[in-house]
């Protein structure tokens, strides 16, 4: 059914009331990254990744002269106009499979064409028919762009587009629309349809006149044949089982201490934090920015096996970034561990002032392992804050990064509403580092059994951390030289 989709979308139309506690921006940024990231392992694993680098070409327009004013970019096919649907309306299709990566097409010029096409409709009734299918990391407009692309469009090229039908659409177009939300109108939003195979364009449009690339069909034959229970379910890959001597990705702290003679830091962040506190302290937009599913893909490899990994030879400082993040979020059990996710979500409801030791009591009940690797990774995030009037991510801006690597729930995914207490228990681990993971500090405050030493109860809501939980030895601090963690 039209409108329908397995990411329950219509329950975030566009104009409806927001949240209570309002989600940054940056937060929604790196949930929207997460989430287009499973959009392109879910295409992997239905096989209809592209392996080329670049968008396959659309094929030569016969009308398309190299004088037209936007050849650079219209020679990519991106829009086309489609005749008419059965109300007469003008057709125009956007499809983001023809998309190059973005390094190789300007957005503003993209923007500037899509409105010199529009100025040629508008004055009319027309439609918008937009292929979801094909956007991914390497080719996707920033969020900004979004954002700014869409006020440029004024009551004029709104008023008279009747339908933006949006095929195919997935999470992330889910998490966009919140992105988005506080700038569309529930006027608008009631316009947008969304459909989950091409077979039912066919009563709202005369489907033969329609120019649908091939990418999108064999996208769409590939989701039927899904639906019909011919393919198995779109999953990630496990690692090995059991997994290889030199595994490094997907596995439990505890194999990778097993593995690496006793120590405590996995190797992969060591070597990522390693190169990025010596060559990346002051980027600008440090974690921010994304890397091809490809380049993570490759690094993962030669990682499990035991190969190197010089970060050089990719020439992009925000590679080792993400593989940082990856390994994070690839670990079967969150660094914060499922036990905490409830605790954590409490941090909103304590007062201000109490905070930062209801922090230190929630790390009480984590295990030793998890909490030196905790501690190693906030001490360093403390470090990229301090250069934040370099690199414009101080403690919040991390938070909202990081937050969704650190934790999650056993079953499912977190709920929007969850990134507001999240987000806010991460930035006060990296903004407070000195004081969360002091140890003398929190053995003043702490009684061995997980209760304050007064036995008053802590700062903590009544049915979140410490309660009835034997806290663990402090595990040593990680070694510094010239006082930065090793």
């Amino acid at each position: 059914m039209p409108g329908s989709s397995g990411a329950d979308i219509r329950t975030l139309r566009p104009g409806s009331p927001a949240p209570q506690q309002s989600v940054s921006g940056l937060a929604l940024e790196e949930l929207a990254e997460i989430e287009l990231q499973r959009d392109e392992e879910a295409a992997a694993a239905l096989g209809t990744v592209r392996r080329p680098l670049v968008a396959p070409s659309a094929g030569p327009d016969p009308a398309l002269s190299m004088n037209h004013p936007f050849y650079d970019v219209a020679r990519h096919g991106i829009l086309q106009v489609a005749g008419e649907d059965r109300l007469g309306r003008r057709v125009v299709t956007f499809s983001c499979c023809r998309m190059p990566p973005s390094h190789e097409l300007n957005h503003r010029r993209l923007l500037e064409y899509l409105k010199y096409t529009l100025d040629q409709y508008v004055e009319s009734d027309y439609i918008i028919v937009y292929f979801h299918h094909g956007l991914n990391s390497r080719n996707k407009p920033s969020l900004g762009w979004l954002q700014s692309a869409y006020k440029e469009f004024d009551r004029r090229y709104k008023k008279n587009l009747k339908a933006l039908y949006v095929v195919h659409p997935t999470n992330f177009i889910k998490v966009l629309w919140n992105i988005l939300r506080p700038l569309i109108s529930h006027k608008f939003g009631k316009k947008v349809t969304y459909f989950n195979y091409l077979s039912e364009l066919h009563e709202h449009l005369k489907f033969d006149q329609l120019i649908v690339p091939p990418e999108v069909q064999r996208h769409d034959e590939k989701l039927r044949d899904l639906h019909a229970g011919r393919l198995p379910p779109p999953a990630k890959t496990p690692p090995p089982r059991p997994p290889l001597p030199t595994q490094q990705f997907g596995v439990s702290l505890q194999y990778l201490k097993d593995k690496n003679r006793g120590e405590l830091i996995p190797p992969v962040m060591r070597f990522t934090v390693t190169y990025l506190r010596e060559r990346g302290l002051r980027t600008e937009g440090l974690f921010r920015r994304s890397a091809s599913v490809q380049t993570v893909r490759e690094i993962q490899r030669l990682y499990n096996q035991g190969k190197p990994v010089n970060f050089d030879d990719y020439g992009d400082i925000h590679v080792p970034a993400v593989i940082l993040k990856t390994f994070l979020r690839e670990l079967p059990q969150p660094l914060l561990t499922f036990e905490a996710y409830e605790q954590i979500l409490g941090i909103t409801s304590v007062e201000s002032s109490l905070r930062v030791t209801c922090c230190r009591q929630i790390l009480q009940s984590l295990p030793g392992h998890n909490y030196a690797v905790l501690s190693y990774l906030m001490g360093f995030l403390h470090e990229v804050s301090q250069e934040s009037i370099f690199n414009k991510m101080n403690s919040s801006n991390l938070a909202c990064v990081f937050g969704l690597n650190l934790i999650w729930p056993s079953q499912g995914a977190s709920s929007l509403s969850a990134l507001v207490p999240l987000n806010l228990f991460t930035e006060l681990l990296i903004e407070y580092y000195g004081k969360v993971f002091s140890s003398r500090q929190a053995q003043r405050e702490l009684g061995a059994g997980g209760a304050p030493a007064d036995g008053q109860g802590g700062p903590c809501p009544p049915d979140g951390p410490a309660a009835g939980l034997t806290r663990p030895p402090m595990p040593p601090r990680p070694l510094t030289v010239a006082g930065r963690p090793l």
